[in-house]
C-alpha cells in the first residue's frame, strides 16, 4: 500500500472553506479504483492546518492518481489558498488498508 500523509497550511481566508474548495478533488479520487482512503482532518494546535491521509492500493494505483486530471485541477485550486508548501510522508507499506488496534478496545460500560 501507498500511505501518504500532506499537512497544508491555508490563508486565514480559506480556513473556514478549505474542505469546501477541495471536495471536487476529493471526491474524484475516493472513486479512483485503487483508492482506499482520503480522509480530511484540523490539527488541534493550527486550525488552519490540514491533515490528509491517503491510501493506495500499490504504486500503479499511486501514479494514476498523481496523473489524474483531477489530481492536476485540484493542485491548480489550492495554490492559491495555501500560505506555504505542504509537507509530505509517502511511503510504501505493508498493509492492505486499517487493522485494528490490537492495545485497546472499548472497556464494557
Amino acid at each position: 500500500m501507498i500511505f501518504i500523509v500532506v499537512k497544508f497550511t491555508v490563508r486565514p481566508e480559506y480556513q473556514d472553506s478549505w474542505l469546501s474548495l477541495v471536495d471536487d478533488f476529493t471526491q474524484a479520487t475516493r472513486q479512483e479504483p485503487g483508492n482506499l482512503f482520503f480522509e480530511w482532518s484540523t490539527s488541534v494546535d493550527n486550525p488552519r492546518e490540514f491533515v490528509l491521509v491517503e491510501g493506495f492500493a500499490d504504486r500503479k494505483a499511486g501514479d494514476e492518481h498523481v496523473n489524474s486530471a483531477h489530481f492536476k485541477a485540484g493542485l491548480e485550486t489550492m495554490a492559491g489558498a495555501i500560505e506555504s508548501t505542504p509537507q509530505i510522508i509517502s511511503s510504501e507499506i505493508d498493509a492492505e488498508g486499517w487493522a485494528p488496534m490490537g492495545e485497546l478496545s472499548p472497556r464494557e460500560a
